[in-house]
């Protein structure tokens, strides 16, 4: 075949095939670039941040839309925990570490999620996630619009009633067991624990310590810790003042009788610490185990100015009055009965106890180390013109509070010098019949969400019940809650986070929802 007559049957070829395809010979294939296929809409996964404690999980969210979850896990305690929940878990994580744990719910349901280290769960580290309706994709639009960032959505006030559980003989402080939904622990002032399960006062006290304490204007038992493995260790320490001199301060352990036992063998008493006292008031006594795992101990300067001028060892580092102190109780040491975290500010420093966290302090009846973020709050009674609270961002030790130089933000009437003192995030005078702050806790109960990381705080005397906020150095939203506890002296909470109130004259209240 010629040249000719190829490039002629070739060109017909061209032809009929544009013309199949609808086209004219010489017009283009296309007139614009072609529209790409548009990509199914995918719903981007649900972040759920875990941060585990000793022995907690604190989550972002407790309920989530069924699909796909992402649970970005930490470990902030002092021993190792995994997350484990539908049917796989995390590695074992070391504190400080963490990992991504990728799952999908494919149905709304309830989910249990835990820690697989023997005795974790039981001490806590347990919870439930709801999984609710599948969220609907995202809308996409072919040009974009300008929005509106909308505030943040915050719950809705929850309105609140005290619930009374019970009348006791000066109750003092209220606890539970990490963990625990059935058992409450009441300290009453006299030297007993009394013991209630599912509502209702066991006939025999959890403790007797009677014939130790003398129960004397400030004086007597007046604090109460579960450590954090009592679920196989049995132990528990208390606080009390004893027949001695002044009432010297005693910290003493306990342990349970057995493993099935509902009381504390009073021979089993292990005396972790001793202070001696000048005068009888100014005790504190608080106890309370931090998200660190140590044991923190809270003490009065010992003397309201009776025999010593006020605040006269609220200064001084080589005794353990005016202070919050830190040890560790489930390691003792060769020498004591407890060892010196490390990181205690004072330790190894000449002429200081090693035993000191904070100090500076007047008489600090009720502290909280919150079990979220690590915050520490004191609410530190004052002498005669104000009341303060002290805030401490991750509980940062080695500070010191300023009395005597300082009575909440005024200059006290003292010589002595304090060095680089901190002042309190809020404080008050004592108008409207106000007398001596109590210190509370920050609520983490899951049925109140418009009080969630709010302080909890009173004053003995007026005994209105407050809420706050704490934004940089300086409390916010103060808010009276409409709730009165007349004779207040203190909170606590139980193993489901609720709240608790006690009083003086004998009640016992729980905070609830309305």
């Amino acid at each position: 075949m010629s040249d000719r007559r190829f490039r002629l049957v070739g060109a017909i070829a061209v032809v009929l095939v544009l013309a199949a395809a609808g086209l004219e010979a010489g017009s283009t294939l296309a007139t614009g670039p072609a529209k790409p296929k548009q990509k199914p809409k995918v719903t981007p996964p649900t972040v759920v941040r875990v941060v585990a404690r000793d022995f907690s999980y604190a989550l972002s969210r407790t309920a989530v839309p069924a699909g796909r979850i992402r649970f970005t896990v930490v470990n902030r305690g002092a021993v190792a925990h995994d997350f484990a929940i539908g049917g796989r878990r995390t590695r074992l994580l070391e504190p400080g570490q963490s990992a991504v744990l990728a799952l999908t719910f494919a149905r709304a349901g309830r989910f249990a999620f835990r820690c697989t280290v023997p005795g974790h769960a039981t001490l806590g580290m347990r919870g439930t996630l709801t999984v609710g309706k599948a969220q609907r994709p995202p809308v996409t639009t072919t040009k974009p619009e300008t929005t509106t960032a909308l505030p943040p959505t915050t719950s809705a006030p929850v309105r609140l009633q005290l619930t009374k559980i019970g009348d006791f003989a000066r109750p003092v402080f209220v606890t539970a067991p990490p963990g625990d939904p059935n058992h409450l622990f009441v300290a009453e002032q006299r030297g007993t624990v009394q013991q209630v399960v599912d509502g209702q006062v066991q006939p025999t006290p959890f403790l007797d310590v009677t014939d130790q304490v003398l129960e004397v204007n400030e004086r007597g038992f007046l604090g109460i810790a579960f450590a954090p493995d009592y679920a196989t260790s049995g132990r528990v320490y208390v606080d009390y003042t004893d027949r001695e001199g002044n009432g010297n301060v005693n910290v003493v352990e306990f342990r349970l009788t057995d493993r099935y036992s509902d009381r504390l063998d009073p021979y089993s008493a292990t005396q972790i610490l001793e202070i001696d006292k000048p005068w009888e008031n100014h005790n504190a006594g608080m106890l309370q185990f931090g998200t660190d795992g140590y044991l923190y101990v809270a003490v009065g300067d010992g003397d309201s100015g009776v025999v010593n001028p006020p605040g006269a060892f609220a200064q001084t580092l080589d005794d353990l009055l005016g202070d919050i102190l830190r040890i560790d109780p489930l390691h003792p040491s060769e020498q004591l009965p407890y060892s010196i975290p490390d990181s205690n500010p004072f330790a190894g420093r000449t002429g200081a106890r090693p035993e000191v966290w904070d100090y500076g302090l007047r008489n600090p009846w009720r502290f909280w180390v919150d079990s979220v973020t690590g915050d520490l709050y004191i609410g530190d009674a004052g002498e005669g013109e104000r009341e303060e609270i002290d805030h401490v961002p991750g509980n940062k030790g080695g500070l010191n509070f300023g009395w005597p130089c300082f009575e909440g933000t005024v200059t006290a009437p003292t010589a002595q010098t304090c060095a680089d003192p901190i002042g309190p995030v809020y404080d008050y005078d004592h108008d409207g019949g106000r007398c001596a702050v109590i210190g509370g806790v920050v609520v983490r109960d899951p049925r109140l969400p418009s009080l969630a990381g709010r302080y909890l705080f009173g004053d003995y005397c007026d005994g209105k019940l407050h809420s706050m906020l704490v934004d940089g150095n300086q409390a916010t939203d103060d808010t009276d809650l409409g709730l009165t506890v007349p004779t207040l002296d203190s909170f606590g909470v139980d193993g489901l986070g609720r709240v608790y109130v006690t009083a003086t004259d004998g009640g016992v209240y729980r905070l609830d929802p309305a």
